[in-house]
C-alpha cells in the first residue's frame, strides 16, 4: 500500500488497549472501511486492573471491558476470537490457528508481549505465577488468602502493585529485586526511593539481592537470594515482558526487542504498522529507542492511521504512564532520566513532586503522587519545549498552569498554594493520553472502564 492509497480493510492483530484504540480512532476519524480485531481472548479488556482492583476481587469481568460490547456492532468493528499465526504482507494474507486465511489491505500489529520467566533453576516450576491475562489473575487470586506466603520477584510496576494488593488481602509478602530502589531509571532515583519506602511501611518484607534458584521443600517453595532462603507458598515472576514479535519476524519485518517502527508507527512494509507493547520506535539517528524500564511501554496520545496519509509529520508525543500502590497513584510524564537536573517541589502533608529540567531550562519530565492536574500541566509544558524557571517549579505556591514561557516572575495562586488546585487522584478511562472526551456516544467518546489509561499492559 503506497502512502496515498486508501486501504479498504484494516485488520488489527491483538485486542489490548492499543488494538482497540486503533479501531476507535479509525472510526472516530471517519474511516468507513472494514475493521477487524483478531485476538484469542475475544472482547478487548483493560489489563492494568489485573494487578489491582480485579486481583482484589472488586471488579467484575464485564467492568474490565474497554467499551460496551454493543459498541462493536454499532461501529462495525468485527471481533474474531482466534490466534493469528502467520502474516504475509506481500499478499495481505493473515493465517489463523484454526486454518482460516483472511485477506486485508493493512495490518496493525498490536500483539503485546508475554511475561518473562525467571532465568534460574526452578523458575519454570508448576505454581510459579506470571501475570498478563485475566486467567493469570484468577489463578493468582485463588492463592492470595490471609496468611499465604508469597514471594514476588521483581519490584517494578507489576510486582509493586501485586505486593500492595496481596498484603491488602492478608498475605505475607516478600518483595525481591536486584536493585534498590527499583524504577529509578523510569521515575528518577528520588521518586523511586519514595515509592519503595511504601512497602515496608505497609508490612511488606523487602529484600535486595539476586535470585539464584527455586526448589521445593515439603510443599513450600524455597528461593535462594544471595545465600539467604525465602520460604513461600506461592511465587510470582514480575520481571517484565518479552515483546510479541513472532508474527513480525515471520513476515521478514525488522525487530529488536520489539517491532521497529517510525514516528508514524510504520514498519518497513508500507501495509504493516505496529502499536503498543510490541512496537519500538526507531530514533532519528537510526537506532531503536531504549526499551522501557517499567515493564510497560509508556502511553502516548494517538494511534496509527493506516488508511490515510496527511502528508505532515505528527506532533511529538510525550510518554506517560501510571501506577497505583498502597492507596496512592503515581503518574510519570516525559523522561525523568534525561540529561539535566532534578527540581523538587516540597508540599506540606503531601509527597514531594519531582521535575527533570534540561540544561536549556526546558522541562523534560515530572513524577508525582496523587496530583493529576499538576501532571497534566507538566505534560503541556514538556510539549511546549519552552524554558521554565527552576524556582517556579520548586515553589508549591506557584500554579503551573499559569507559568509563562520564560523564566521571568510567575503568578502565584493567592492564599491557596497548590493543594487547592490538585485534588485526589480521579478515576480516568482507557482513552489513550488523557485528552478530553469526544462527543458522547461517538466512536471516540470515553469507553467505560474502571481504571485510568494504562501505559501499557501488565
Amino acid at each position: 500500500m503506497s502512502a496515498h492509497t486508501v486501504a479498504r480493510s484494516v485488520t488489527v492483530l491483538g485486542g489490548g488497549l492499543a488494538g482497540l484504540t486503533v479501531a476507535r480512532e479509525l472510526r472516530a476519524g471517519g474511516y468507513d472501511g472494514a475493521v477487524r480485531i483478531v485476538d484469542p481472548e475475544g472482547v478487548p479488556y483493560d489489563r492494568p486492573p489485573l494487578s489491582k482492583a480485579y486481583l482484589e476481587g472488586g471488579v467484575t469481568v464485564e467492568k474490565l471491558h474497554l467499551v460496551p460490547e454493543a459498541w462493536y456492532t454499532e461501529y462495525g468493528v468485527e471481533l474474531i476470537a482466534a490466534q493469528a499465526v502467520r502474516l504475509d504482507p506481500g499478499t495481505g494474507s493473515v493465517r489463523l490457528a484454526d486454518g482460516r486465511d483472511m485477506v486485508t489491505d493493512a495490518v496493525v500489529l498490536a500483539t503485546g508481549g508475554t511475561p518473562r520467566r525467571l532465568p534460574v533453576p526452578g523458575g519454570d516450576l508448576p505454581g510459579v505465577h506470571t501475570l498478563r491475562t485475566r486467567a493469570d489473575a484468577d489463578r493468582l487470586r485463588d492463592v492470595l488468602r490471609p496468611g499465604t506466603r508469597i514471594a514476588i520477584v521483581g519490584a517494578g510496576l507489576i510486582g509493586a502493585e501485586v505486593a500492595s494488593t496481596a498484603v491488602g488481602r492478608g498475605a505475607e509478602v516478600t518483595l525481591i529485586d536486584t536493585v534498590d530502589p527499583p524504577l529509578a531509571a523510569a521515575v528518577g532515583p528520588e521518586m523511586a526511593r519514595v515509592l519503595h519506602a511504601m512497602h515496608p511501611a505497609a508490612g511488606i518484607r523487602v529484600l535486595t539481592g539476586a535470585l539464584t534458584a527455586i526448589t521445593l521443600r515439603q510443599g513450600a517453595y524455597v528461593l535462594r537470594v544471595d545465600g539467604e532462603e525465602v520460604l513461600a507458598d506461592a511465587v510470582l515472576s514480575a520481571v517484565g515482558i518479552r515483546a510479541g514479535t513472532e508474527l513480525a519476524r515471520g513476515a521478514g519485518l525488522a525487530t529488536d526487542n520489539g517491532v521497529l517502527v517510525d514516528p508514524q508507527q510504520r514498519t518497513g512494509n508500507p501495509s504493516v504498522y505496529a502499536a503498543g507493547d510490541c512496537a519500538r520506535r526507531v530514533l532519528p539517528h537510526g537506532g531503536p529507542a531504549p526499551a522501557p524500564s517499567t515493564g510497560r511501554r509508556p502511553c502516548t496520545k494517538g494511534s496509527p492511521w493506516p488508511p490515510r496519509s496527511s502528508g505532515s509529520p505528527p506532533r511529538p508525543q510525550v510518554p506517560w504512564f501510571w501506577s497505583e500502590r498502597h492507596g496512592s497513584r503515581l503518574e510519570c510524564v516525559g523522561a525523568m532520566n534525561a540529561e539535566g537536573r532534578t527540581v523538587v517541589r516540597e508540599r506540606d502533608g503531601q509527597p514531594p513532586v519531582f521535575f527533570r529540567l534540561g540544561p536549556d531550562s526546558t522541562l523534560l519530565g515530572c513524577a508525582a503522587l496523587d496530583s493529576p492536574r499538576l501532571v497534566r500541566a507538566a505534560r503541556r509544558m514538556i510539549q511546549s519545549q519552552r524554558p521554565t524557571a527552576a524556582e517556579a517549579l520548586a515553589d508549591p505556591a506557584v500554579d503551573l498552569r499559569g507559568l509563562p514561557a520564560d523564566p521571568s516572575p510567575v503568578h502565584r495562586s493567592p492564599g491557596t498554594g497548590e493543594r487547592a488546585d490538585y485534588g485526589p487522584a480521579h478515576v480516568r478511562t482507557a482513552r489513550s493520553g488523557g485528552s478530553p472526551p469526544a462527543r458522547a456516544g461517538s466512536p471516540g467518546s470515553e469507553p467505560r472502564t474502571t481504571s485510568a489509561p494504562p501505559g501499557g499492559d501488565p
